[in-house]
């Protein structure tokens, strides 16, 4: 960025100046639907990581039609050049202003602040929001025939599916009409790659209403990729010393109590009985498998002989995530993760840290994401008003001084995330973007130097005496379902020849090569490979293009000619030709292929 840039307080180039700017447009956004639909009530209205939106109770159910006539009275106000103003109420007066203008979740929210909040508002010519702001000075700062409406989706109020079911608006601007035209140009290019998309058509997985919001049904495809990963990550670790555990799905609440996740994470939890009924018992489904694995520790007493104890698992958690944030594989409620966790004398912590790191790094990086990877340093926030952490302020400060130095001396370049950090610990997380520009956590390296107390967990060291050990929470490949997610966008779902489902289709011209195709694919099954052989009556021409559009790796043509030679006509599904060869020389070719897990 340009020093003018940097300096210049309306830069589009300044995060907070477009966050400002983003959000500014939600207010024109709401404005514009309230002069077309008055008697819509409004929810909320943030900037969001590309773009905003707003959150919107109508009886209209808003059409590509109206989504354009919003856009257009959007210019309107862009032009009419109405100046921001922000005015502060106290609470009553605050609530009888919401009331009389008829807007029953504004009020809500102005009940549910603090005691002793700043009560804000905004007014642009006749439209007054509820909000914290910050804003840009006028509308006229906003380009009208730089915004774009992008969709309209449902999303129940605060994210609770027992409440109303709104509809939510979203939106893009931009200071320039031709950045607006470049974003959405990108766009089309990334809904070619949309594993929400490509994975339907290619049948990796699908939906059903009646199984319910962020519970996908992995179809045999999709199934056996993330069979193939975890068969890899689990075979990794175990090289690398690891302990493979099997624990329970669910656990009562008492241990939920001890980890801290009941006071922290209950609203995250699917919970089976009454949370508050002390007199029966009560279940929830695990969102995380710590409090599990710890119990392996604690079968027996330990001594430093013990450590490091790497413990490693394959584990199905749940979560109960907004429904506003479902998102194909990438969110969802139930989900597969390389979950482990490292329980270690202090004076091991940055080796073993810099092992899960490395080891992290290695998965990634085989599997073809680790480039576009970045790093998060996630913190505490001491102010946070939720008393989100578990924790004293010295604990935490030597947490992230211990973490800090570790990643300094690892070169880790990273940036730092406030109040991104879990309820016991700091972490690097690292991140990853979808072919929108939306982020999320791939992997997680946590340090933790509270919950080995809090469950009692010590060991004998080599002077005799009884110590507490330290934890690290950490992932390798992360979450299955999300790795398929970014695997699919990353290879426009031609995903590398070892890890594809199919990795070769044999397709015979005749139904004289039927039996010579059958006879192909019975060697390569032999040698462990998945093969699929293509027998029916169609031209050649079809079956080629059928067998690329199915992202299959390679194509092997044979004839009359291939039959009685016993060689194999090789074709890639880049389109490439390969040639004719003897079956033994392509095994050979695609072996050290599958083998050193290339990508091609």
């Amino acid at each position: 960025m340009s020093e003018e840039k940097k300096n210049d307080p309306f830069s589009f180039e300044d995060p907070e100046y477009r966050k400002t700017y983003w959000h500014t447009c939600s207010h024109i956004l709401a404005q514009a639907v309230k002069r077309l639909w008055p008697e819509t009530k409004l929810a909320i209205g943030p900037a969001i990581e590309n773009g905003f939106y707003y959150d919107l109770d109508s009886e209209e159910s808003f059409t590509p039609e109206d989504l354009e006539k919003i856009e257009g009275e959007m210019r309107k106000i862009c032009k009419e050049k109405l100046k921001l103003e922000r005015f502060e109420l106290p609470r009553e007066e605050a609530v009888k202003f919401m009331e009389e203008k008829g807007e029953p979740y504004k009020v809500e929210l102005i009940n549910d602040l603090p005691e002793d909040a700043v009560i804000s508002f905004y007014k642009q010519g006749e439209f007054t929001d509820l909000c914290a702001g910050p804003h840009v000075d006028s509308t006229g700062r906003i380009k009208g025939n730089a915004i774009k409406l992008t969709a309209c989706n449902a999303a129940y109020w605060r994210g609770d599916s027992s409440r109303k079911q709104l509809q939510r608006i979203y939106g893009i601007a931009f200071p320039k009409k031709d950045e607006l035209d470049a974003y959405l140009k990108q766009q089309e290019e990334a809904l070619k790659r949309d594993h929400n998309k490509l994975g339907r058509e290619l049948e990796y997985f699908t939906t059903v209403d009646v199984i319910g919001q962020g519970l996908p049904i992995i179809l045999p495809k999709g199934a056996r990729v993330i069979q193939l990963l975890q068969r890899w990550v689990e075979d990794t670790e175990q090289k690398r010393g690891y302990l493979l555990t099997k624990t329970p799905y669910m656990a009562k609440r008492e241990l939920y109590k001890i980890s801290g996740h009941w006071d922290h994470y209950l609203d995250g939890m699917f919970v089976l009985g009454d949370p508050n009924d002390e007199t029966k018992e009560c279940f929830a489904l695990r969102p995380m498998t710590c409090p599990f694995q710890y119990q392996v520790f604690l079968n027996r007493g330990r001594s430093y002989r013990d450590l490091p104890m790497r413990l490693g698992e394959t584990s199905t958690l749940f979560r109960n995530e907004d429904s506003g944030e479902m998102h194909g594989l990438i969110r969802v409620r139930q989900f597969t993760i390389s979950e482990g966790h490292l329980i270690l004398r202090p004076e091991q912590l940055e080796e073993e840290f810099k092992g899960c790191l490395d080891l992290a790094k290695y998965c990634l990086g085989t599997v073809g994401l680790l480039d576009k990877c970045t790093f998060r340093f996630s913190q505490w926030d001491p102010a946070n008003p939720n008393n989100k952490y578990e924790g004293t302020k010295e604990q935490w400060e030597e947490a992230q001084r211990v973490m800090g130095q570790i990643l300094d001396d690892l070169d880790v370049k990273y940036t730092i995330g406030i109040d991104e950090a879990a309820f016991y610990g700091p972490k690097l997380d690292i991140q990853y973007k979808n072919v929108y520009g939306k982020e999320d956590t791939l992997v997680t390296i946590q340090i933790d130097m509270l919950l080995a107390k809090q469950f009692g967990m010590e060991y004998v060291d080599v002077d005799g005496q009884k110590k507490t050990p330290y934890i690290i929470h950490r992932t390798s490949l992360g979450c299955y379902e999300r790795t398929l997610a970014y695997l699919l966008e990353e290879y426009a779902g031609a995903l590398p020849a070892w890890m594809a489902p199919t990795q070769v289709k044999i397709l015979p011209i005749t139904d004289r090569a039927a039996a010579y195709a059958e006879q192909i694919a019975g060697k390569l099954e032999e040698q462990g490979y998945r093969v699929e052989t293509d027998l029916r009556n169609e031209k050649i021409g079809k079956k080629i293009r059928e067998a690329t559009l199915e992202k299959i790796p390679y194509m092997l043509v044979v004839g009359d000619k291939e039959a009685e030679a016993g060689t194999v006509a090789v074709r890639h599904r880049t389109g490439v030709d390969e040639g004719v060869m003897s079956l033994d020389e392509f095994i050979a070719k695609f072996k050290e292929e599958v083998d050193t897990k290339a990508i091609k």
